[in-house]
């Protein structure tokens, strides 16, 4: 589904280059459910993004379903991420002027999915996810824990491939963040491929591949 080959990240301002990612060989098989770990600033999040074609490498290939992509325009990627990748963050980025509803419906807006089809597809999504009957609610009127399946519902509401999700249960507390980690282990056992970067130990027993990176490269991978 996803392979990177020699893939690099260098950051350059006009006094210092950072290299972010150095010469990471990687594959992602469709299906699989892959933890990415390590310290803080070894580069998880930029891999991330890479993959998630938020952003390009500077240098390597990055191979998204057998095409090589890693110089793909903005357009190009967005196109690409609107109707295979869903993304889940730590501060769940719901925007607070939309309710429950709202803010599921709003990757399906930019899909110019019909208004009755989106209807029944944030209904389903919201049932599955128990939180429909908060769809009128405001993301302040939430728990962390329901802002999240929110999060997670607005993920997966257009039937993605993939969902990255980075560091999903960062904000909650060991209760609610369980409950995460089961909703996302249950999206891959019905067979959404998930790449998740975490810190924790615990979130990532949950993957069936754990990476450790350092410094931008790969240290182990089991």
């Amino acid at each position: 589904m996803i392979q990177t080959v020699k893939l690099s990240k260098l950051f350059r301002t006009d006094e210092v280059e950072t290299t972010a990612l150095d010469q990471v060989s990687m594959e992602i098989k469709q299906g699989e459910f892959v933890a990415i770990m390590g310290p803080s600033g070894c580069g998880k999040s930029t891999l991330l993004n890479i993959l998630g074609l938020l952003d390009n490498p500077s240098n390597g290939q990055l191979i998204f379903n057998d095409i090589e992509v890693s110089q793909y325009t903005e357009k190009q990627r967005t196109g690409l991420r609107k109707s295979n990748i869903g993304f889940v963050f730590q501060s769940f980025n719901l925007i607070d002027e939309l309710n429950v509803f709202e803010n599921i419906e709003l990757p399906l807006l930019y899909q110019k999915i019909p208004s009755s089809k989106r209807k029944l597809m944030v209904e389903e999504v919201m049932e599955k996810m128990n939180i429909a009957h908060r769809k009128k609610h405001f993301p302040q009127q939430l728990s962390g824990g329901q802002q999240q399946r929110v999060a997670i519902c607005r993920a997966v509401v257009g039937n993605p491939n993939l969902i990255l999700a980075d560091e999903p249960t960062g904000n909650l507390d060991s209760a609610n963040g369980k409950e995460v980690m089961d909703l996302l282990s249950q999206l891959n056992k019905e067979g959404t491929s998930i790449i998740m970067v975490t810190h924790s130990s615990s979130d990532a027993s949950y993957a069936q591949r754990i990476i450790q990176l350092f410094d931008g490269h790969i240290v182990t991978e089991n």
